[in-house]
């Protein structure tokens, strides 16, 4: 299962390095969900950690990210959009062809972003290109599953979740009735 990303722009008062004040910032982070409401929680609890409870936040905006794959890696502090060209030669036109993707990687500089989109592409069969990395205004992404022990509570939730959202099964009743149609003739 692929996850859906969805891009919070929060509004948050945060502590300015530079003059020690706190300051009015909206910022942009990156949560796993399955929902718009779902992103909406999930990012309103994971920002909790990071401010005392007089503290509030606003969130501004959450919409669908455009990455297909996220890649963090250790010992980064920030994040890149990588554009990975996917080169296919469609036989019928006699044309190459491209398919773009963005990825998020974890890095410290470009070139180690660079290095680091190789990396996460050194298995793929086809033929690709790099054609741009640009550092992303992401400030941290928040995945569903981390790996860690808390993550058996984050499981039994997503299972509730996920088995609240209906299922449409019109196209498997609609089979089974074109099997029974057939096999009466």
């Amino acid at each position: 299962m692929s996850a859906t990303w969805y891009e919070c722009k929060i509004k948050y008062r945060k502590l300015d390095e530079a003059s020690g004040m706190l300051k009015v910032k909206t910022e942009p982070f990156l949560v796993d969900a399955i929902s718009y409401t779902e992103a909406e929680s999930r990012i309103t609890e994971e920002m909790s950690a990071y401010l005392s409870d007089t503290e509030e936040i606003k969130i501004t905006n959450i919409k669908v990210a455009n990455f297909a794959e996220i890649h963090p890696f250790e010992n980064s502090d920030r994040w890149f959009k990588s554009k990975v060209s996917l080169i296919a030669f469609d036989e019928e036109s006699g044309k190459e062809r491209k398919t773009n993707m963005y990825l998020l990687i974890q890095a410290n500089d470009v070139k180690e972003a660079y290095d680091n989109t190789i990396s996460v592409m050194k298995d793929t069969m086809g033929e690709y290109s790099v054609p741009s990395i640009a550092e992303s205004p992401i400030m941290d992404v928040f995945p569903y599953f981390s790996g860690e022990e808390d993550d058996m509570e984050r499981v039994e939730k997503f299972n509730i979740i996920k088995d609240s959202v209906p299922v449409d099964n019109s196209m498997d009743e609609e089979l089974e009735l074109s099997d029974v149609m057939s096999s009466e003739e």
